[in-house]
């Protein structure tokens, strides 16, 4: 197996004319990024950068335009079932029944990886135990909180032990306390040797959790560097302040 758990090399995607604008979007223009094995990677970047786009690809739901992705050594062009066995997708959106237990969801979402109820019903259990779900088994998910919707959509992520898992804006709309639970599980995670990719609007939660950190601005990766190194050539600053001198600093070179 690689020692890489994602290697990304010259990827572009560019969307066909829409009926609003008549052009073409280019939402990555040539992105290269290396993930490790076992990392914890923040990938960053404000709404239209091509987070959402990249996440995308990587999980299969979206194809590329060119370049090359490979994930645990294998190409997405030639093994694309065998990757989605690797990958855990955790969307920003909702995507299950609200009329489903929760127990259902996370077992029926292991019969999709060909895993028996039997089979998956000890890890489902432990994952729920650890998300403080378990008790909540058997009600619909139309009872959930918010927080708990977001719990439950990482369990189901994690059901087929997946050895890498995408984290789209996991924590939004979850309170300061839930937060930082959640923190606490997907450290417990990491440290278990699961890579995370994490996207996040809340900076703090990148800089509290993440070892590396990569920006995206407008389809381009700005930064690609460790989370303390990157921290340490700007003393005093937070990463909210380095991330926003970035983005300002691409905008006045487009004036």
């Amino acid at each position: 197996m690689s020692a890489n758990a994602v290697e990304i090399t010259d990827l572009k995607k560019v969307y066909s004319a829409s009926g609003k604008t008549g052009k073409e979007t280019q939402a990555l223009k040539g992105v290269s990024l290396t993930i490790p094995q076992g990392e914890f990677f923040a990938l960053l970047g404000p709404n239209g950068a091509g987070k959402s786009t990249l996440i995308s690809i990587l999980s299969g739901l979206t194809g590329k335009s060119s370049g090359t992705v490979k994930v645990n050594g294998l190409s997405i062009d030639e093994h694309p079932d065998e990757i989605k066995k690797f990958i855990g997708l955790v969307p920003q959106e909702f995507n299950f029944s609200i009329f489903e237990k929760v127990i259902d969801i996370v077992l029926d979402q292991a019969g999709y990886y060909g895993i028996s109820r039997a089979e998956a019903m000890p890890v489902a259990e432990k994952l729920l135990q650890d998300l403080g779900l378990w008790e909540k088994r058997n009600e619909k998910s139309q009872a959930l909180s918010g927080g708990m919707k977001r719990r439950l959509m990482i369990a189901r992520g994690l059901i087929h032990q997946p050895k890498i898992i995408l984290l789209d804006e996991p924590t939004a709309g979850v309170d300061v306390e839930l937060r930082r639970g959640m923190w606490e599980f997907l450290n417990r995670v990491n440290g278990e040797g699961t890579t995370i990719v994490l996207t996040t609007h809340y900076l703090e939660e990148a800089e509290q959790l993440s070892r590396h950190i990569a920006i995206i601005n407008k389809g381009v990766v700005a930064v690609d560097e460790g989370t303390k190194e990157l921290l340490a050539k700007n003393p005093g600053k937070k990463l909210e302040d380095i991330f926003l001198e970035i983005i300002d600093a691409s905008k006045e070179s487009n004036v």
